[in-house]
Parts: structure tokens; C-alpha cells; sequence
């Protein structure tokens, strides 16, 4: 007869432990653990936030594209920090006034990174002083003046 205490290599009690332990050599659980993600994000994990426009800025689309791609460097209200917001939809610049209030979202790259050929900008604006970018875009509603 053995010991009552099950300590053996492979008792359930060992393998839970060890698997415990290698999970941190996991790259995604490291980073989901310790908030890395969420330290890094100025939105701080939540889908979208309201900033206020500071300036327009045109950024040029990588290779092999040539073009001006045009964003607004925005100022979020819950923290403080400055972000490149893009502007989708054509003429959505001429819509957008310094010190409008913005609402921004994600751009939707790969793993919430850049997306397409825009270097460096994470974000897109959707609503403009509480409304919608694209219904102003389209022409079917009037910006509200603050």
C-alpha cells in the first residue's frame, strides 16, 4: 500500500499545478493576465470614447500606395491622452471643426493594430458632435452646432 496523500507524478492535484504554471509561457495569457493590453490601450479596453478634435492632420498611406489619408489628432475626456483618429468617407474633413466633440472606435486591424495603409492609426471617428459621420457624409443630416 502507498501513501494516503495522492502526491504522485501524475495525480490530478501535480498535473493542475504544472499546467498552471506553464500557462504563463503562453504569450496571449501572459499579456491577458497581467492588463498588459489594457495599460497600452488610451481607451483603456472599452469599444468606443469621446475626445475632442485638436487638429486636422493628413498622413501619408504607405507603400505602394500614394495618397493623403485625412485624420484628426483627438483628445480623449476620460484620460486626458492624445490620439490619430481616421476619417472615413469622402469630404468627412470639411464636416469636422477644431474642438468638435468626437466619438472614436476601434479601426478594426489585425489584433487592434493599423489598418490598411494608414501607418500608425489605430482609430476611426464615428459620431461628430452626437452624430453619425456617415449620415453627415451622405448628405442626410445637418451637423448640430454646439
Amino acid at each position: 500500500m502507498g501513501s494516503k496523500s495522492p502526491n504522485g507524478e501524475f495525480a490530478a492535484r501535480q498535473l493542475k499545478k504544472k499546467r498552471k504554471n506553464f500557462r504563463w509561457s503562453d504569450r496571449y495569457y501572459n499579456r491577458r493576465m497581467l492588463r498588459l493590453d489594457e495599460k497600452k490601450d488610451p481607451l483603456q479596453g472599452s469599444p468606443m470614447s469621446r475626445g475632442i478634435v485638436l487638429e486636422k492632420v493628413g498622413i501619408e498611406s504607405k507603400q505602394p500606395n500614394s495618397a493623403i489619408r485625412k485624420c484628426v489628432r483627438t483628445q480623449l475626456i476620460k484620460n486626458g491622452r492624445l490620439i490619430t483618429a481616421f476619417l472615413p468617407g469622402d469630404g468627412a474633413l470639411n464636416l469636422i471643426d477644431e474642438h468638435d466633440e468626437v466619438i472614436v472606435a476601434g479601426i478594426g486591424g489585425p489584433r487592434g493594430g493599423a489598418m490598411g495603409d494608414i501607418p500608425g492609426v489605430r482609430w476611426k471617428v464615428i459620431k461628430v458632435n452626437g452624430t453619425s459621420l456617415k449620415e453627415l457624409v451622405y448628405g442626410r443630416k445637418q451637423k448640430p452646432v454646439r
